[in-house]
């Protein structure tokens, strides 16, 4: 039966102002937007294009069908564009939804564009189970369509609200989640389900919250104070990549870094610590670097930048915390990093001041060897232009896993400053001669034997004596660092990105 003007201009109306009223006013007083205005707020004026307006609308109470999908340009880039409408039964998946989900998706994937997420999604709706969960165009649909896309489009997520059982994958397949504190959970069982199968008595901020999420799990890539915030860090994050991974990143106009005097930052001392983000500042162009995981696993601080205009992937030790040793989580917390980066064609540059993989009873039970194992396979992996920088420290396998001379690198630069090494002097000596020295029973004669040890095994890993062997290419002062790097990478442009014969490696996960 055909529609008159006037009939279809109601059920437009109806469709576009969302849920009933005191469900926006419940969300206005939490803080939250509607989902339209999310989407006005991230994308180019007047360039939204909206896809299955119309889902379910013979069902008043289903504007939408719950979810808003769409092409639209982000700064005159197209994207594709999902939102969850909280407004029609708390965002909750039906299955049109889930189709229509599957189709931006696929469309996004098709077009070769990058794909935003705005979640805010009670998840399925069990009354609906049949039709949306087991079949081949159900719920799952959505995470394989996800992981095929993965690597070849950026797909980013901003979380406002809930993101419950299994729709918690959408965040979780998503390159970088931003988290709106406060309102943003993602979790798999409520906290009902979780007190009736396992006794535990706790709140969905606890289990799932924002700041547990960003800081505790590592599952959640940024903690913002507002949407309009979350909404900025997607924006600013798709400005550092590519529409798909056979671009390359957009360039920018070119400017100095910050007032930094790396030299005088780094301390001659190895146990004094000193912050590897201001390093960084000093590095590349002011107000360029978007650090990413900022509150999880911060003895390694990852991100991206802009070295003259070009876009750069860092990966840093920050001895400020932990004193830079690398744990399990920031093991995780660089692999993740730098595939995304070699999936984009971000070049990577290495920040090297490492005292190598943490040790002891506690680690080794939860994989160190492992994590760390994958860390290393992803550098090996990386076939962008990479290339580490010894600060001051690199030892044992950390000098591995900041992809050392043995991985490929373009280059290997030292400042004066650096030292390559199995372990610290300090550590080597008592290592071979604990016992020769427990021997001395004169104190002054046993401090002038270990300080003899150690200037010994300096001596031996001399920085000069390294670049000569040419394990380094170049030892360059902080101040000429910059000027090395970007002549650096623009030379490796053209490198060529094969890797290995085979169809993808076994990664020790």
């Amino acid at each position: 039966m055909a529609i008159d003007g006037e009939a279809l201009a109601q059920v437009r109306k109806r469709v576009v102002a969302g849920g009933a009223e005191r469900y926006h006013a419940a969300n206005a007083a939490k803080g939250k937007l509607f989902a339209r205005e999310r989407i006005a707020l991230l994308v180019d004026e007047g360039s939204f294009v909206e896809d299955g307006m119309y889902a379910n609308a013979v069902a008043e109470a289903l504007p939408a069908d719950g979810v808003i999908t769409g092409n639209a340009r982000i700064d005159g880039r197209e994207v594709c564009v999902m939102a969850n409408d909280s407004t029609v039964k708390a965002g909750s998946w039906g299955a049109r939804t889930v189709e229509k989900i599957i189709r931006i998706i696929e469309r996004a994937y098709a077009t070769g564009v990058p794909m935003v997420y705005l979640v805010d999604s009670a998840g399925a709706r069990i009354t609906d189970q049949v039709d949306l969960f087991p079949g081949r165009r159900g719920a799952g649909k959505i995470f394989h369509n996800q992981v095929k896309a993965s690597g070849s489009i950026p797909q980013v997520c901003a979380l406002f609200g809930p993101s419950a059982a299994g729709g918690a994958y959408i965040p979780a397949f998503c390159d970088v989640v931003a988290m709106v504190e406060g309102n943003a959970s993602m979790y798999l069982g409520s906290d009902r389900m979780v007190e009736m199968v396992t006794g535990e008595k706790t709140t969905l901020e606890a289990m799932g919250g924002a700041r547990v999420h960003c800081a505790e799990s590592g599952v959640g890539h940024f903690l913002c104070k507002t949407e309009r915030d979350a909404l900025d860090v997607v924006r600013r994050y798709l400005s550092y990549l590519p529409a798909n991974w056979e671009q390359q990143p957009p360039a920018a106009e070119a400017s100095e870094p910050a007032n930094v005097d790396l030299a005088a930052l780094v301390p001659a001392s190895e146990r004094q610590a000193f912050d590897m983000r201001r390093y960084i500042k000093g590095l590349v162009d002011e107000g360029s670097f978007l650090e990413i995981q900022a509150l999880w696993a911060k003895e390694l601080t990852v991100g991206f930048a802009r070295m003259n205009g070009e876009v750069v992937g860092i990966v840093g030790n920050n001895s400020m915390f932990k004193g830079g040793v690398l744990f399990v989580d920031s093991a995780d917390k660089a692999t993740r990093f730098v595939q995304l980066c070699d999936a984009f064609n971000v070049p990577l540059l290495f920040l090297t001041d490492v005292p190598g993989f943490m040790v002891g009873t506690a680690v080794e039970k939860q994989g160190i060897i492992r994590h760390g194992a994958k860390m290393i396979s992803a550098i090996s992996e990386a076939t962008v232009p990479k290339i580490c920088v010894v600060i001051r420290k690199a030892y044992g396998a950390g000098l591995y896993a900041m992809a050392g001379p043995g991985f490929e690198p373009d280059a290997t630069i030292a400042l004066p400053t650096a030292k390559i090494a199995v372990m610290g002097a300090e550590a080597a000596v008592n290592a071979v001669y604990a016992n020769k020295i427990a021997a001395i029973t004169d104190e002054n004669e046993r401090a002038a034997y270990v300080a003899d040890l150690r200037a010994e095994y300096e001596r031996d890993i001399d920085i000069m004596r390294l670049a000569s062997e040419l394990v380094i290419d170049a030892i360059v002062e902080p101040a000429e660092l910059r000027t090395e790097l970007v002549r650096r990478y623009h030379a490796a442009r053209g490198k060529d990105r094969t890797f290995s014969r085979r169809r993808h490696g076994v990664t020790p996960v």
